[in-house]
């Protein structure tokens, strides 16, 4: 089984990518921002308690995200693979992550990182939010935070994976194509 954690700050261009990895090699799609956006316009009780937080720009806590994701995962029966898009942020995350993948017999194949300057970042929030209709990427102040707050929380979580060999960074910049290349390639290098 093919497991890809896609990592990378808010505008790094993970759910673009995620598609371009899903059509290529038959993998499920758990996007954590999918799942809470789907709790959030169905105001289900997770998605008024994720609302909290996020309206805030911040994560929400890890039972929550992990009980979410497990939930997901275990809908799916003789799946090729998955790709986590935005899980883990935490390295507890990443450590739940690995027990619930243990207890399916699999792993963590490899966690692709791109890497994209901040600025570059905070361009594509803007033009995110000027396509898609999203708030929290139109608003300097939340994009600000969401930036702080992956550096700070979300970032270490590449030593986790660095310290399995399982980390490999990618440039994020460039064509749509090219970062697309260079996933396939670090993917198809760990198979």
């Amino acid at each position: 089984m093919l497991n890809i954690v896609l990592f990378g700050p808010p505008g790094a261009g993970k759910g673009t990518q995620s598609e371009r990895l899903i059509e290529h090699y038959g993998l499920v799609h758990l996007s954590t921002g999918d799942i809470f956006r789907f709790h959030l316009k169905n105001e289900t009780e997770l998605g008024k308690l994720a609302r909290t937080y996020m309206d805030q720009g911040h994560l929400v806590p890890d039972e929550v995200t992990i009980h979410m994701l497990k939930d997901e995962v275990t809908k799916h029966s003789n799946p090729k693979g998955f790709i986590f898009d935005g899980f883990p942020r935490t390295n507890p995350q990443a450590e739940a992550l690995d027990e619930l993948l243990r207890e399916l017999n699999t792993t963590i194949s490899v966690m692709l990182g791109l890497e994209v300057p901040e600025e570059e970042l905070k361009t594509r929030l803007k033009n995110r939010a000027l396509s898609s209709g999203r708030a929290d990427d139109a608003d300097p102040e939340i994009i600000a935070n969401r930036i702080n707050v992956y550096n700070r929380e979300t970032a270490p979580v590449k030593a986790y994976y660095a310290a399995q060999d399982k980390y490999v960074a990618i440039d994020g910049i460039g064509s749509i194509d090219s970062i697309t290349e260079r996933l396939f390639a670090a993917i198809d290098a760990r198979k």
